[in-house]
Protein backbone atom coordinates (compact mmCIF):
# COMPACT_ATOMS: atom_id res chain seq x y z
CA UNK A 1 0.00 0.00 0.00
CA UNK A 2 1.54 3.49 -0.67
CA UNK A 3 0.60 6.82 0.71
CA UNK A 4 1.20 10.00 -0.34
CA UNK A 5 3.40 12.19 0.97
CA UNK A 6 2.78 15.99 0.50
CA UNK A 7 4.83 17.80 -1.74
CA UNK A 8 7.00 20.63 0.48
CA UNK A 9 9.71 22.18 -1.91
CA UNK A 10 10.26 22.78 -5.44
CA UNK A 11 13.80 22.88 -7.68
CA UNK A 12 15.04 24.48 -10.25
CA UNK A 13 15.65 21.45 -12.00
CA UNK A 14 15.18 18.02 -10.98
CA UNK A 15 16.87 14.79 -12.79
CA UNK A 16 15.76 11.51 -13.28
CA UNK A 17 18.52 9.02 -13.25
CA UNK A 18 22.12 9.34 -11.46
CA UNK A 19 24.22 7.81 -14.88
CA UNK A 20 26.76 10.13 -17.03
CA UNK A 21 24.10 12.65 -18.72
CA UNK A 22 22.42 13.10 -14.96
CA UNK A 23 25.84 13.27 -13.33
CA UNK A 24 27.27 15.39 -15.66
CA UNK A 25 23.86 17.83 -16.40
CA UNK A 26 23.74 17.88 -12.36
CA UNK A 27 27.29 19.40 -11.88
CA UNK A 28 26.86 22.11 -14.40
CA UNK A 29 23.51 23.32 -12.77
CA UNK A 30 24.15 22.86 -9.59
CA UNK A 31 27.73 24.70 -9.82
CA UNK A 32 25.74 27.70 -12.03
CA UNK A 33 24.08 28.13 -8.64
CA UNK A 34 19.92 26.09 -9.83
CA UNK A 35 18.64 24.17 -6.80
CA UNK A 36 18.75 20.79 -8.36
CA UNK A 37 17.53 17.22 -7.15
CA UNK A 38 18.54 13.82 -8.50
CA UNK A 39 16.10 11.25 -8.37
CA UNK A 40 18.13 7.79 -8.73
CA UNK A 41 15.89 4.65 -8.55
CA UNK A 42 18.58 2.02 -7.69
CA UNK A 43 20.30 1.82 -4.54
CA UNK A 44 23.65 4.49 -3.27
CA UNK A 45 26.89 2.88 -4.50
CA UNK A 46 30.69 4.13 -3.11
CA UNK A 47 33.60 3.97 -4.46
CA UNK A 48 34.78 1.39 -1.30
CA UNK A 49 31.74 -0.79 -1.95
CA UNK A 50 33.15 -1.83 -5.13
CA UNK A 51 34.72 -5.16 -5.12
CA UNK A 52 36.68 -7.05 -7.71
CA UNK A 53 34.39 -9.93 -8.35
CA UNK A 54 32.54 -10.82 -11.55
CA UNK A 55 29.50 -12.42 -9.23
CA UNK A 56 29.72 -9.03 -6.95
CA UNK A 57 29.59 -7.11 -10.17
CA UNK A 58 26.20 -8.98 -11.48
CA UNK A 59 24.97 -6.30 -8.86
CA UNK A 60 25.58 -3.52 -10.82
CA UNK A 61 23.72 -4.38 -13.80
CA UNK A 62 20.03 -3.68 -13.86
CA UNK A 63 17.80 -5.24 -11.17
CA UNK A 64 14.65 -2.80 -11.62
CA UNK A 65 11.54 -3.47 -12.98
CA UNK A 66 11.89 -6.03 -15.51
CA UNK A 67 11.92 -5.82 -19.38
CA UNK A 68 10.30 -7.99 -21.91
CA UNK A 69 12.53 -8.65 -24.89
CA UNK A 70 11.09 -9.54 -28.46
CA UNK A 71 12.78 -9.69 -31.92
CA UNK A 72 15.79 -11.88 -34.04
CA UNK A 73 18.01 -9.48 -32.02
CA UNK A 74 17.06 -8.72 -28.07
CA UNK A 75 19.29 -5.56 -26.97
CA UNK A 76 20.29 -6.90 -23.97
CA UNK A 77 18.61 -5.07 -21.37
CA UNK A 78 19.44 -6.70 -18.43
CA UNK A 79 23.87 -6.65 -19.33
CA UNK A 80 23.57 -3.28 -20.43
CA UNK A 81 21.80 -0.99 -18.15
CA UNK A 82 22.52 0.08 -14.56
CA UNK A 83 21.11 0.23 -11.35
CA UNK A 84 22.26 2.71 -8.71
CA UNK A 85 24.84 5.25 -8.44
CA UNK A 86 26.58 5.89 -11.41
CA UNK A 87 23.95 3.99 -13.36
CA UNK A 88 25.21 1.90 -16.54
CA UNK A 89 28.62 4.08 -16.79
CA UNK A 90 29.40 2.39 -12.99
CA UNK A 91 30.25 -1.43 -15.11
CA UNK A 92 31.24 0.19 -17.99
CA UNK A 93 34.68 -0.09 -19.81
CA UNK A 94 35.63 3.23 -20.48
CA UNK A 95 35.95 2.61 -24.49
CA UNK A 96 35.71 6.45 -25.45
CA UNK A 97 36.22 6.33 -29.59
CA UNK A 98 34.44 9.45 -31.27
CA UNK A 99 31.64 9.36 -33.97
CA UNK A 100 33.04 9.70 -37.34
CA UNK A 101 31.80 12.29 -39.40
CA UNK A 102 29.48 10.06 -41.79
CA UNK A 103 27.71 8.36 -38.55
CA UNK A 104 25.74 11.75 -38.12
CA UNK A 105 24.33 11.67 -42.06
CA UNK A 106 23.38 8.20 -42.92
CA UNK A 107 20.00 9.04 -44.43
CA UNK A 108 21.57 11.58 -46.91
CA UNK A 109 24.48 9.92 -47.86
CA UNK A 110 22.56 6.28 -48.15
CA UNK A 111 19.14 6.06 -47.55
CA UNK A 112 18.88 4.08 -44.59
CA UNK A 113 18.06 5.31 -41.12
CA UNK A 114 17.98 8.47 -39.75
CA UNK A 115 19.86 11.87 -39.87
CA UNK A 116 20.99 13.69 -37.08
CA UNK A 117 19.93 17.41 -36.53
CA UNK A 118 23.99 18.26 -36.51
CA UNK A 119 26.77 17.39 -37.75
CA UNK A 120 30.22 16.29 -36.21
CA UNK A 121 31.60 20.01 -35.85
CA UNK A 122 28.90 20.97 -33.72
CA UNK A 123 29.99 18.43 -31.35
CA UNK A 124 33.51 18.64 -32.11
CA UNK A 125 34.06 21.36 -28.70
CA UNK A 126 31.89 19.27 -26.58
CA UNK A 127 34.13 16.31 -26.80
CA UNK A 128 36.98 17.85 -26.55
CA UNK A 129 35.99 20.13 -23.55
CA UNK A 130 34.67 16.64 -21.89
CA UNK A 131 37.78 14.74 -22.78
CA UNK A 132 39.90 17.71 -20.76
CA UNK A 133 37.46 17.40 -17.75
CA UNK A 134 37.31 13.59 -17.35
CA UNK A 135 40.77 12.79 -18.94
CA UNK A 136 41.36 10.32 -21.95
CA UNK A 137 44.32 8.13 -22.24
CA UNK A 138 45.50 7.48 -26.12
CA UNK A 139 47.09 8.19 -29.27
CA UNK A 140 45.37 10.65 -31.29
CA UNK A 141 48.13 10.28 -34.36
CA UNK A 142 48.33 6.50 -34.39
CA UNK A 143 44.42 7.04 -34.57
CA UNK A 144 44.10 7.88 -38.27
CA UNK A 145 40.34 7.66 -38.41
CA UNK A 146 39.89 9.71 -35.80
CA UNK A 147 37.78 12.63 -37.28
CA UNK A 148 39.53 16.56 -35.85
CA UNK A 149 39.76 17.50 -32.53
CA UNK A 150 42.40 17.77 -29.29
CA UNK A 151 44.44 15.54 -28.58
CA UNK A 152 43.81 13.47 -25.42
CA UNK A 153 45.62 14.62 -22.19
CA UNK A 154 47.35 11.29 -21.47
CA UNK A 155 49.64 9.14 -23.04
CA UNK A 156 47.91 5.61 -24.41
CA UNK A 157 47.68 2.52 -22.15
CA UNK A 158 50.60 -0.04 -22.36
CA UNK A 159 49.64 -2.28 -25.20
CA UNK A 160 50.30 -5.91 -23.01
CA UNK A 161 50.85 -9.17 -24.60
CA UNK A 162 47.83 -10.01 -26.20
CA UNK A 163 47.55 -7.18 -27.64
CA UNK A 164 50.80 -7.31 -29.21
CA UNK A 165 50.14 -11.24 -30.39
CA UNK A 166 46.56 -9.72 -31.94
CA UNK A 167 48.68 -6.87 -33.51
CA UNK A 168 50.46 -9.46 -35.63
CA UNK A 169 47.12 -10.64 -37.10
CA UNK A 170 45.83 -7.72 -38.23
CA UNK A 171 48.92 -6.79 -39.34
CA UNK A 172 49.36 -10.03 -41.84
CA UNK A 173 46.27 -9.01 -43.34
CA UNK A 174 47.07 -5.37 -44.08
CA UNK A 175 44.91 -3.60 -41.66
CA UNK A 176 46.14 -1.67 -39.00
CA UNK A 177 45.34 -0.84 -35.30
CA UNK A 178 46.20 2.08 -32.72
CA UNK A 179 45.41 2.55 -29.05
CA UNK A 180 42.03 2.77 -27.70
CA UNK A 181 41.33 5.85 -25.93
CA UNK A 182 39.85 5.19 -23.19
CA UNK A 183 38.61 6.93 -19.83
CA UNK A 184 41.01 5.40 -17.77
CA UNK A 185 44.19 7.18 -16.37
CA UNK A 186 47.72 5.77 -17.56
CA UNK A 187 48.45 8.02 -15.34
CA UNK A 188 48.00 10.44 -12.32
CA UNK A 189 45.08 12.97 -13.25
CA UNK A 190 43.44 15.08 -10.92
CA UNK A 191 44.05 13.37 -8.29
CA UNK A 192 42.81 9.76 -9.29
CA UNK A 193 45.04 7.14 -9.87
CA UNK A 194 46.68 5.74 -12.39
CA UNK A 195 45.46 2.03 -13.79
CA UNK A 196 46.40 -0.95 -12.37
CA UNK A 197 45.89 -2.79 -15.61
CA UNK A 198 44.08 -6.01 -13.43
CA UNK A 199 40.72 -6.18 -15.47
CA UNK A 200 38.07 -5.35 -13.38
CA UNK A 201 36.67 -2.33 -15.16
CA UNK A 202 33.40 -4.58 -15.10
CA UNK A 203 33.10 -4.34 -11.08
CA UNK A 204 33.26 -0.99 -11.46
CA UNK A 205 36.45 0.32 -10.29
CA UNK A 206 37.54 1.23 -6.70
CA UNK A 207 40.72 2.61 -7.46
CA UNK A 208 39.03 5.53 -9.34
CA UNK A 209 41.63 5.15 -12.35
CA UNK A 210 38.66 4.55 -14.73
CA UNK A 211 35.85 7.69 -15.33
CA UNK A 212 32.51 6.76 -13.66
CA UNK A 213 30.03 9.43 -12.26
CA UNK A 214 31.80 8.33 -8.97
CA UNK A 215 34.69 10.29 -9.76
CA UNK A 216 33.74 12.88 -12.39
CA UNK A 217 30.35 14.75 -12.46
CA UNK A 218 28.44 13.42 -8.94
CA UNK A 219 31.24 14.79 -6.67
CA UNK A 220 31.05 18.22 -8.27
CA UNK A 221 27.58 18.19 -8.01
CA UNK A 222 27.01 17.13 -4.71
CA UNK A 223 29.91 19.47 -3.60
CA UNK A 224 27.90 22.56 -5.34
CA UNK A 225 24.66 21.37 -3.44
CA UNK A 226 22.75 18.90 -5.67
CA UNK A 227 20.19 16.57 -3.90
CA UNK A 228 20.74 13.37 -4.53
CA UNK A 229 17.91 10.56 -3.28
CA UNK A 230 18.40 6.88 -4.40
CA UNK A 231 15.66 4.46 -3.91
CA UNK A 232 13.64 6.51 -5.99
CA UNK A 233 11.72 5.16 -8.60
CA UNK A 234 10.03 7.33 -10.83
CA UNK A 235 6.45 6.51 -12.34
CA UNK A 236 5.36 9.43 -14.19
CA UNK A 237 6.08 12.74 -15.13
CA UNK A 238 3.37 15.27 -14.11
CA UNK A 239 0.96 17.67 -16.52
CA UNK A 240 1.46 21.24 -15.20
CA UNK A 241 -1.33 23.71 -15.81
CA UNK A 242 0.15 24.03 -19.30
CA UNK A 243 -0.29 21.68 -21.37
CA UNK A 244 3.16 22.01 -23.25
CA UNK A 245 5.25 22.15 -19.47
CA UNK A 246 5.55 19.82 -16.82
CA UNK A 247 4.97 20.70 -13.37
CA UNK A 248 7.81 17.92 -11.95
CA UNK A 249 7.30 13.86 -11.57
CA UNK A 250 5.60 11.37 -9.06
CA UNK A 251 7.98 8.88 -7.60
CA UNK A 252 7.82 6.32 -4.93
CA UNK A 253 10.70 5.64 -2.05
CA UNK A 254 12.07 2.31 -0.73
CA UNK A 255 9.22 2.55 1.77
CA UNK A 256 6.67 2.11 -1.01
CA UNK A 257 5.51 6.04 0.08
CA UNK A 258 4.93 8.14 -2.69
CA UNK A 259 5.89 11.80 -3.52
CA UNK A 260 5.44 14.36 -6.12
CA UNK A 261 8.87 16.76 -6.68
CA UNK A 262 8.10 19.75 -8.21
CA UNK A 263 10.65 21.57 -10.53
CA UNK A 264 11.08 24.53 -13.13
CA UNK A 265 12.58 22.01 -15.31
CA UNK A 266 12.65 18.47 -15.98
CA UNK A 267 15.46 16.13 -17.30
CA UNK A 268 14.29 12.58 -17.93
CA UNK A 269 18.13 10.97 -17.56
CA UNK A 270 17.56 7.13 -16.92
CA UNK A 271 18.04 4.32 -19.38
CA UNK A 272 17.55 4.44 -22.51
CA UNK A 273 14.33 1.98 -22.44
CA UNK A 274 13.16 3.35 -19.04
CA UNK A 275 12.63 7.17 -20.47
CA UNK A 276 10.63 6.03 -23.48
CA UNK A 277 8.80 3.93 -20.69
CA UNK A 278 8.34 7.07 -18.34
CA UNK A 279 7.10 9.29 -21.55
CA UNK A 280 4.19 6.46 -22.41
CA UNK A 281 3.26 6.44 -18.98
CA UNK A 282 2.86 9.89 -18.16
CA UNK A 283 -0.51 10.28 -20.67
CA UNK A 284 -2.72 13.05 -19.90
CA UNK A 285 -6.15 14.39 -21.49
CA UNK A 286 -3.63 16.58 -23.01
CA UNK A 287 -1.05 13.96 -24.50
CA UNK A 288 -3.75 10.90 -24.35
CA UNK A 289 -0.91 8.50 -26.21
CA UNK A 290 1.76 9.88 -23.84
CA UNK A 291 4.11 12.94 -22.74
CA UNK A 292 5.29 14.35 -26.30
CA UNK A 293 4.21 11.16 -28.50
CA UNK A 294 1.28 12.69 -30.51
CA UNK A 295 3.81 11.80 -33.45
CA UNK A 296 3.84 8.27 -31.92
CA UNK A 297 7.64 8.23 -32.26
CA UNK A 298 8.56 7.78 -28.31
CA UNK A 299 9.82 4.46 -28.48
CA UNK A 300 10.49 3.90 -31.80
CA UNK A 301 13.90 3.70 -33.54
CA UNK A 302 15.33 1.15 -30.72
CA UNK A 303 19.00 0.38 -31.83
CA UNK A 304 21.63 -1.39 -30.25
CA UNK A 305 25.61 -2.50 -31.69
CA UNK A 306 25.05 -6.14 -32.79
CA UNK A 307 28.40 -7.55 -31.78
CA UNK A 308 30.80 -10.73 -32.47
CA UNK A 309 33.30 -12.11 -30.47
CA UNK A 310 36.28 -13.82 -31.51
CA UNK A 311 38.37 -16.12 -29.76
CA UNK A 312 41.87 -17.66 -29.92
CA UNK A 313 44.72 -20.12 -28.68
CA UNK A 314 47.41 -18.88 -29.15
CA UNK A 315 51.14 -20.59 -29.66
CA UNK A 316 52.34 -17.07 -28.26
CA UNK A 317 52.19 -16.71 -24.41
CA UNK A 318 49.11 -13.70 -24.35
CA UNK A 319 49.21 -12.73 -20.34
CA UNK A 320 45.21 -12.14 -21.29
CA UNK A 321 44.30 -11.37 -17.74
CA UNK A 322 46.21 -8.30 -18.12
CA UNK A 323 44.91 -4.68 -19.42
CA UNK A 324 41.34 -2.97 -19.35
CA UNK A 325 38.38 -4.98 -19.84
CA UNK A 326 37.55 -3.34 -22.91
CA UNK A 327 40.51 -4.02 -24.77
CA UNK A 328 43.93 -2.80 -25.94
CA UNK A 329 43.58 -1.72 -29.35
CA UNK A 330 41.45 -0.91 -31.77
CA UNK A 331 41.25 -1.04 -35.57
CA UNK A 332 38.08 1.37 -37.77
CA UNK A 333 40.17 -0.17 -41.09
CA UNK A 334 36.54 -0.82 -42.54
CA UNK A 335 34.71 1.80 -41.07
CA UNK A 336 34.35 4.43 -43.74
CA UNK A 337 32.95 1.89 -46.03
CA UNK A 338 29.25 1.70 -44.56
CA UNK A 339 28.37 0.24 -47.40
CA UNK A 340 30.53 -3.27 -46.71
CA UNK A 341 28.86 -4.94 -49.98
CA UNK A 342 26.30 -5.44 -52.46
CA UNK A 343 24.29 -7.64 -49.28
CA UNK A 344 26.36 -5.81 -46.10
CA UNK A 345 25.22 -2.40 -45.14
CA UNK A 346 26.71 -0.87 -41.60
CA UNK A 347 30.01 0.00 -40.07
CA UNK A 348 32.32 -1.98 -37.56
CA UNK A 349 34.86 -1.48 -35.30
CA UNK A 350 37.59 -3.78 -33.55
CA UNK A 351 38.25 -4.07 -30.25
CA UNK A 352 41.21 -5.94 -29.57
CA UNK A 353 42.89 -7.99 -26.68
CA UNK A 354 40.28 -7.67 -23.66
CA UNK A 355 41.15 -8.88 -20.55
CA UNK A 356 39.67 -11.87 -19.60
CA UNK A 357 39.10 -13.81 -16.20
CA UNK A 358 38.89 -18.10 -15.91
CA UNK A 359 35.37 -17.81 -15.06
CA UNK A 360 32.05 -15.47 -15.43
CA UNK A 361 30.87 -12.33 -17.87
CA UNK A 362 34.18 -11.96 -19.91
CA UNK A 363 35.69 -14.92 -19.48
CA UNK A 364 38.08 -18.05 -20.77
CA UNK A 365 35.63 -20.96 -19.64
CA UNK A 366 32.83 -19.09 -20.94
CA UNK A 367 33.91 -19.14 -24.33
CA UNK A 368 33.84 -22.91 -24.60
CA UNK A 369 30.56 -23.83 -23.15
CA UNK A 370 30.88 -27.00 -24.81
CA UNK A 371 34.21 -28.18 -22.86
CA UNK A 372 33.25 -29.48 -19.43
CA UNK A 373 34.13 -32.56 -17.09
CA UNK A 374 37.83 -33.67 -17.42
CA UNK A 375 38.76 -31.75 -20.49
CA UNK A 376 38.35 -28.77 -19.33
CA UNK A 377 41.09 -28.67 -16.65
CA UNK A 378 43.81 -29.09 -19.72
CA UNK A 379 41.80 -26.54 -21.81
CA UNK A 380 42.26 -24.03 -18.71
CA UNK A 381 45.56 -24.46 -17.82
CA UNK A 382 46.85 -23.62 -21.72
CA UNK A 383 44.52 -20.79 -22.33
CA UNK A 384 45.09 -19.10 -18.94
CA UNK A 385 48.44 -18.14 -20.60
CA UNK A 386 47.85 -18.12 -24.22
CA UNK A 387 44.05 -17.09 -24.26
CA UNK A 388 42.95 -13.69 -26.99
CA UNK A 389 39.84 -12.58 -27.90
CA UNK A 390 38.93 -9.18 -30.26
CA UNK A 391 34.80 -8.17 -31.02
CA UNK A 392 33.33 -6.54 -33.46
CA UNK A 393 30.89 -3.79 -32.60
CA UNK A 394 28.37 -2.98 -35.52
CA UNK A 395 26.51 -0.96 -36.92
CA UNK A 396 22.14 -0.53 -36.54
CA UNK A 397 20.19 0.81 -38.74
CA UNK A 398 17.33 3.06 -37.11
CA UNK A 399 13.77 1.59 -38.03
CA UNK A 400 10.46 3.15 -36.60
CA UNK A 401 9.46 -0.65 -35.97
CA UNK A 402 12.34 -1.35 -33.12
CA UNK A 403 10.39 0.10 -30.21
CA UNK A 404 9.63 0.24 -26.75
CA UNK A 405 6.29 0.10 -25.68
CA UNK A 406 4.13 -0.42 -22.38
CA UNK A 407 3.18 -4.06 -21.79
CA UNK A 408 -0.48 -4.96 -20.23
CA UNK A 409 1.92 -6.48 -17.49
CA UNK A 410 2.70 -3.59 -14.04
CA UNK A 411 5.45 -3.30 -11.84
CA UNK A 412 5.10 -3.28 -8.53
CA UNK A 413 4.51 -0.23 -8.03
CA UNK A 414 1.11 -0.64 -10.45
CA UNK A 415 2.90 1.35 -13.78
CA UNK A 416 3.08 -0.73 -16.61
CA UNK A 417 5.79 -2.60 -17.50
CA UNK A 418 8.24 -2.01 -20.88
CA UNK A 419 8.20 -4.17 -23.60
CA UNK A 420 11.93 -3.72 -25.88
CA UNK A 421 11.31 -5.22 -29.59
CA UNK A 422 13.83 -5.43 -31.76
CA UNK A 423 15.22 -7.11 -34.88
CA UNK A 424 17.93 -6.49 -37.50
CA UNK A 425 17.70 -6.53 -41.15
CA UNK A 426 19.29 -8.96 -43.89
CA UNK A 427 22.08 -6.12 -44.42
CA UNK A 428 23.00 -5.63 -40.62
CA UNK A 429 23.13 -9.26 -40.34
CA UNK A 430 25.49 -10.02 -43.37
CA UNK A 431 27.64 -7.05 -41.80
CA UNK A 432 27.74 -8.87 -38.89
CA UNK A 433 29.03 -11.79 -40.83
CA UNK A 434 31.50 -10.80 -42.86
CA UNK A 435 33.03 -8.99 -39.85
CA UNK A 436 32.65 -12.04 -38.23
CA UNK A 437 34.80 -14.10 -41.26
CA UNK A 438 37.25 -11.32 -40.99
CA UNK A 439 38.39 -11.67 -37.42
CA UNK A 440 38.44 -15.19 -37.65
CA UNK A 441 41.17 -15.00 -40.03
CA UNK A 442 42.70 -12.33 -38.20
CA UNK A 443 43.08 -14.36 -35.15
CA UNK A 444 44.50 -17.31 -37.95
CA UNK A 445 47.04 -15.18 -39.30
CA UNK A 446 47.76 -14.17 -35.56
CA UNK A 447 49.22 -17.42 -34.76
CA UNK A 448 46.32 -19.33 -33.06
CA UNK A 449 46.27 -23.22 -32.93
CA UNK A 450 42.53 -23.13 -32.69
CA UNK A 451 39.78 -20.43 -33.40
CA UNK A 452 36.06 -20.12 -32.55
CA UNK A 453 33.60 -17.28 -32.05
CA UNK A 454 31.00 -16.21 -29.30
CA UNK A 455 27.29 -15.91 -30.32
CA UNK A 456 26.11 -12.59 -31.47
CA UNK A 457 24.88 -10.19 -29.10
CA UNK A 458 23.43 -6.31 -28.44
CA UNK A 459 25.99 -4.09 -26.91
CA UNK A 460 24.66 -0.76 -26.19
CA UNK A 461 20.85 0.06 -26.25
CA UNK A 462 20.40 3.57 -27.84
CA UNK A 463 17.47 5.31 -29.64
CA UNK A 464 13.54 5.18 -28.41
CA UNK A 465 13.43 9.14 -28.03
CA UNK A 466 15.43 10.51 -31.31
CA UNK A 467 16.67 14.07 -31.72
CA UNK A 468 15.64 16.08 -35.04
CA UNK A 469 15.11 19.08 -36.77
CA UNK A 470 11.22 17.99 -37.82
CA UNK A 471 8.57 17.71 -34.73
CA UNK A 472 6.63 15.41 -37.16
CA UNK A 473 9.94 12.59 -37.15
CA UNK A 474 11.82 12.90 -33.91
CA UNK A 475 10.87 13.53 -30.33
CA UNK A 476 13.06 16.31 -29.17
CA UNK A 477 15.02 19.37 -30.43
CA UNK A 478 19.15 19.10 -31.24
CA UNK A 479 19.25 20.34 -27.69
CA UNK A 480 17.22 17.14 -26.42
CA UNK A 481 13.77 19.30 -25.30
CA UNK A 482 10.93 17.38 -25.95
CA UNK A 483 9.50 19.02 -29.36
CA UNK A 484 5.56 19.35 -27.66
CA UNK A 485 7.28 20.15 -24.25
CA UNK A 486 8.78 23.68 -23.05
CA UNK A 487 10.32 22.36 -20.07
CA UNK A 488 11.06 18.47 -20.76
CA UNK A 489 14.18 17.62 -21.99
CA UNK A 490 15.62 14.09 -22.67
CA UNK A 491 19.09 12.68 -21.69
CA UNK A 492 21.22 9.72 -23.01
CA UNK A 493 21.76 7.44 -25.86
CA UNK A 494 18.21 7.77 -26.62
CA UNK A 495 18.79 10.35 -28.39
CA UNK A 496 20.70 8.67 -31.72
CA UNK A 497 19.13 8.72 -34.30
CA UNK A 498 21.87 6.86 -36.10
CA UNK A 499 23.96 4.21 -33.86
CA UNK A 500 27.73 4.56 -35.60
CA UNK A 501 29.75 2.12 -34.38
CA UNK A 502 30.94 3.02 -31.47
CA UNK A 503 30.71 2.76 -27.88
CA UNK A 504 28.35 5.69 -26.96
CA UNK A 505 29.75 6.82 -23.69
CA UNK A 506 31.60 10.11 -24.93
CA UNK A 507 29.07 11.06 -27.00
CA UNK A 508 26.43 10.88 -23.65
CA UNK A 509 28.88 12.96 -22.22
CA UNK A 510 29.79 15.67 -25.09
CA UNK A 511 25.50 16.00 -25.71
CA UNK A 512 24.45 15.89 -21.97
CA UNK A 513 27.10 19.13 -22.12
CA UNK A 514 25.39 20.99 -24.96
CA UNK A 515 22.01 20.50 -23.32
CA UNK A 516 22.93 21.75 -19.97
CA UNK A 517 24.35 24.85 -21.04
CA UNK A 518 21.42 25.36 -23.65
CA UNK A 519 18.85 25.11 -20.58
CA UNK A 520 20.52 27.20 -18.33
CA UNK A 521 20.67 29.90 -21.32
CA UNK A 522 17.02 29.57 -21.92
CA UNK A 523 15.57 28.45 -18.59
Amino acid sequence: MMSRVPVREKYDLLIVGAGAAGSLIAAYAAEAGKRVLVLEAGPERKLTDLISSQIWARRLKWSGAPVDEQGNFRIGHNFNAGYGTGGSALHHYGVWPRLHESDFSVRSEHGKGLDWPFDYATVRPYYDRVQAEVGLSGDAEAEIWRPDGEKYPMPALPVFAQGRVLSKGFAEQGLRTAPIPLAINSRQFQGRAACLYDGWCDAGCPTGALANPLVTYLPRATRAGAELRHNATVLRVLQGVSARKASGVEYVDGSGDKHSALADTVVLAAFTVQNARLLLNSGSEAHPQGLSNSNDLVGRYLMTHPSRTVFGLMREETQPHLGPTGGQLMSHDNYAQKQQSEKAFGSYQWLIANAAKPNDLVSIANSRPDIFGAALEPFMQKASKHFAQMNAVGEDIALSENRVSLSSKRDTYGAPLAVASHNITAETQAMADLALQQGMSIVEAAGADEVWHGNPFGMHVLGGTVMGKDPTTSVTDEYGRCHEMDNVYIAGPGLFPSSGAVNPTFTIHALALRTVEFVLKNH
